[in-house]
Order: structure tokens, then sequence, then C-alpha cells
């Protein structure tokens, strides 16, 4: 999957880079995306522009965090795994750029909304954000009055 956000970057950059942006996906007359070339030097939204070893070092952090989570809680839930390694792959493809390049090369260019243009690996972090609130909204209470039934069985 980091394959993937590093190949569609790669081709991003030796074919999207030149021209700028391409008209990409219409339906009927309605505009729904385009393919342009950012180069993002900030975080979501462009926020903390120039911030590069901030950009570097707190991202490692949370994918530390999302591996020891990855280990720590690993037979809690097949939908925390998978929400947890999504983010970690997507921490992972962003933080390659920044390493590599000095900043995130951006090209998915919402065009029904304004939106910030994004690229693979912010998908893997947003899938990941909408299962983990999912996850702690519906699932780990579940989970939680399990272990404590299972605690007050076993506590008798």
């Amino acid at each position: 999957m980091i394959a993937l956000d590093q190949l569609v970057k790669y081709l991003t950059v030796t074919s999207l880079k030149p021209k700028g942006s391409i008209d990409f996906l219409h339906i009927g007359k309605f505009d729904i995306m385009d393919l342009t070339y950012v180069e993002n030097d900030g975080a979501i939204f462009g926020s903390m522009s120039g911030q590069r070893w901030f950009l570097i070092g707190f991202p490692l952090l949370i994918i530390a965090a999302g591996i020891f989570v990855l280990i720590k809680y690993r037979k809690r839930s097949k939908l925390l795994n998978v929400a947890v390694f999504l983010f970690v792959i997507g921490g992972i493809g962003n933080l390659i750029d920044r390493i590599r390049v000095g900043y995130v090369i951006d090209m998915f260019d919402l065009q029904l909304f304004e939106f910030a243009v994004f690229n693979v690996a912010d998908i893997y972090v947003t899938v990941a954000m909408f299962l983990l609130i999912f996850y702690a909204f519906f699932i780990d209470p579940k989970i939680e009055k399990k272990i404590k039934a299972a605690e007050e069985v076993k506590d008798e």
C-alpha cells in the first residue's frame, strides 16, 4: 500500500508536474476531480508551512504510537487493527516524501466543493480516522462491557 502511494506520486511528478493540472473525472457537465500537481511543505490544508523538522518528528512519534497500538491491542479488534494500520502506512507514505524531497506531493483536486488537494496516503489516513471514530463509538463500548462482565465473573 505504501508502494501504491509512492507509485502514484512518482507518476504525478513525471507526468503531471510539467502540465500542472489536467481534467480527470467528469459526470455530464459536472467537473468532479482534476489532477493537480502540488508540493505541500505544510500539514493539512497547507498549515504549518515551512516547519519541516516538526513535520518529520511529530509523525515519527505518531507512527511509533500506532505500531505500539498494533502490537499491544492486536487481538482486541480487527477493525481497530485495520484502522491503525491504515493510519500508520498513510503517515509513512507522507513521511517518505518529507524526508526525500522536503514536501508532500499531492494530486487529487476535488472540484465539486472547495477542498485541499490530497494524495493516496491522505486517503489512507482519512479512512483510518473514520474507522477509529466508528470503533470508538460503536465497537469499543461493547468490548469494554464484555471485559467488565468477564472480570466480574472471574471475581466471583
